[in-house]
């Protein structure tokens, strides 16, 4: 019987070819419903044949479902040899599925969201290739090959941000935003260079399994495992937009809204938390590493959380929204449930493509207005568009049982059950702050008096952009019932099922409080608060402003701290952009290129020049002058033989 594993390869190539045609051909193609049709079916059959093999791979033995598929020799100098090697497991194949199954949504989505743009064609080209970049980083069975996935989403991202390069965005171009996300991003990709370098340096290997095995018996606490990991988990702040390096996402959304949906919510920015989830070998024996990532994420949740609640921008909340659920991605992680970390990475997925999409097309309704303060009673003109709408709404804010409460509920039970009360404190912050911030923007958008311009006619989007909604309405609905934790009757068929990955890692958490009369009060609280955030939103906006108002101008300071993104911006500006701006200006150009580098080459040719002076005195043209030179040379030559 033939293994589906060997058709590995088709994955990330169908991506590859769609890019190749609508990027080569696509100006020629007149039809949209063609190059649309293309892209699609690339994604599509990618989608596919995982599927196929994710249906192997669970009717084969545990130990069976490792394989590594070389395609071909990449790299082979001296003791290190890198191929263009594959590596299916539970992981792999999961990540896969969701690229490819949520991005295919996203693609049948664009056609309608995209029609009549003159880029048609190259937005297609480069959706297909950032999946094909995508594909690679999560199927590489080596760091090296990630890497070349890793750079290839930033190039992406920055060709999607900056796609309608000459359109303005915030006193600024979108070309200007897709700069900044490309150059932030270059320094967390630095610090995933270095990890490499160590890696090389220690294990004498970049495959995964070479590596994991001889980390795996180092003690734990190594300084260099330590230092390696630190170094990645630096990638990843960067990658997954964790602070300090969280500044870009938030202006990534001047990219179109598919964009925002497929790079900035469903796959791109999860890439961290997958980097931390396929080391976790490493990470666990670095506990220093591991206390880092764990209050660095839930630090990013209840930092962009904040800043969630008074924007005014339908994508910029989604965005800050998108920080925040990173940052409890991170969380799991830093506490060690890696499964969990990438229970909630898969509903993430759902929902927050979900509210993407659902904005996109309140957008697309009011004629690109991205102001909620200027929507209103929508509901009655998009009813399919608020009705997915609500339940990615309800999905994030954790209510059961739809799939953000088993997933987000899970992290905080690990947050408390590692001993940390803290962590669970502030998780607990961050989930209310959440349902608050989210059923803000669902009040303003759908319900309440209608704020938008009178020659505005908002009407439900083409059956092209409503059919993915419905679908990711569904999976936000039901998908976190594969992880249905054992307190509450399930088998966590989700947790079982990546078992096998996290095993290697060799560590349990420290369960301090493991009765299940525990489990449900931290359950009940968590939804007790989320409701709650849910009702004081409604409550504030529901009807009018005047209270939200009275509340902004009894705190008008920190009202416009959070409004301002507690000026995080303006401090880089100031302490990290200007001063290298200015010493790029005054020592490096004026001084250094012009005075130095310059004045080099200037001298060099002042002296080829003056020494062409010289002998251009004897290039006379005249056949006499240079018969005289030639035996006045030959007289030397005989001179100094003799002598």
């Amino acid at each position: 019987m033939v293994s589906m594993y060997q058709f590995i390869g088709l994955i990330p190539l169908f991506p590859l070819i769609g890019f190749l045609i609508n990027g080569l051909l696509g100006s020629k193609i007149k039809s949209e419903k063609i190059i649309g049709s293309i892209s699609v079916l690339a994604v599509s059959l990618s989608f596919l044949v995982s599927t196929f093999i994710f249906f192997e791979m669970i009717n084969l033995p545990t130990e069976e479902r490792l394989k590594i598929v070389t395609l071909f020799s990449w790299i082979n100098v001296g003791s290190i040899n890198v191929d263009i090697s594959y590596q299916i497991d539970q992981l792999s194949i999961l990540m896969t599925l969701i690229i490819t199954g949520v991005g295919s949504l996203i693609h049948i989505y664009a056609t309608g969201y995209m029609h009549g743009d003159s880029g048609y064609w190259r937005f297609f080209a480069y959706l297909n290739l950032f999946i094909f970049t995508m594909l690679n980083l999560v199927l590489a069975d080596n760091f090296l090959l990630m890497f070349l996935g890793w750079e290839g989403v930033g190039l992406c991202s920055y060709l999607l941000i900056g796609f309608w390069y000459d359109r303005d965005f915030e006193n600024s171009t979108t070309s200007v935003a897709a700069k900044k996300a490309f150059i932030v991003n270059r320094i967390g990709d630095f610090g995933f260079l270095i990890a490499m370098f160590l890696i090389v340096q220690e294990f004498g290997s970049l495959q995964f399994l070479s590596v994991f095995s001889q980390a795996s018996v180092i003690p734990s606490g190594d300084k260099i495992l330590t230092a390696i990991t630190l170094l990645l988990f630096l990638g990843a702040t960067g990658k997954s937009a964790q602070i300090p390096l969280f500044v870009w996402l938030p202006d990534a959304m001047a990219g179109p809204t598919p964009v925002s949906a497929l790079i900035h919510a469903a796959t791109m920015v999860t890439a961290g938390v997958y980097l931390l989830a396929r080391s976790s070998t490493m990470f666990i024996l670095a506990p220093i590493t591991m206390d880092v990532v764990a209050v660095i994420g839930i630090c990013t949740a209840v930092f962009a959380g904040t800043i969630a609640l008074v924007q005014n921008d339908i994508k910029k909340i989604l965005a800050y929204s998108t920080l925040s659920q990173l940052g409890f991605m991170f969380l799991a992680c830093g506490v060690g449930a890696f499964s969990v970390g990438v229970f909630h990475l898969m509903t993430h997925a759902f929902f927050k493509a979900l509210l993407f999409l659902g904005a996109g097309a309140i957008i697309h309704s009011l004629h690109h207005e991205q102001n909620i303060q200027k929507m209103g009673g929508l509901k009655k003109y998009l009813p399919k568009t608020a009705a997915t709408f609500f339940i990615a709404a309800f999905a994030i804010s954790g209510i059961p049982p739809l799939s953000g409460f088993f997933s987000k509920d899970e992290i905080l039970w690990k947050a408390f059950s590692s001993g940390s009360i803290w962590l669970w404190l502030f998780g607990i912050i961050g989930a209310c702050l959440t349902a608050f911030y989210i059923f803000r923007l669902v009040t303003l958008v759908f319900n309440g008096e209608e704020r938008f311009d009178e020659d505005l006619h908002p009407k439900e989007v083409p059956s092209a952009m409503t059919i993915p909604l419905i679908i990711l309405a569904v999976l936000s609905a039901i998908g976190g019932l594969i992880g249905i934790p054992h307190f509450l009757g399930g088998s966590n068929k989700f947790e079982e099922f990546l078992e096998p990955i996290f095993k290697r890692a060799n560590y349990q958490l420290p369960i301090a409080h493991d009765e299940i009369f525990m489990e449900y009060l931290l359950m009940s609280i968590s939804v007790a608060l989320a409701v709650g955030g849910i009702l004081f939103a409604r409550h504030l906006y529901l009807k009018d402003n005047s209270i939200a108002e009275k509340i902004s101008k009894k705190y008008n300071y920190g009202y416009k701290l959070l409004f301002n993104k507690y000026f995080v911006d303006e401090f880089y500006d100031k302490v990290v952009v200007n001063p290298i701006k200015n010493f790029s200006d005054s020592v490096l150009w004026k001084k250094l290129d012009v005075k130095i580098i310059d004045e080099f080459i200037n001298a060099s040719g002042r002296i080829t020049e003056y020494l062409s002076s010289l002998f251009v005195k004897i290039q006379t043209g005249v056949t006499d002058t240079y018969v005289l030179i030639f035996v006045m040379g030959v007289v030397l030559i005989l001179l100094r033989m003799i002598i």
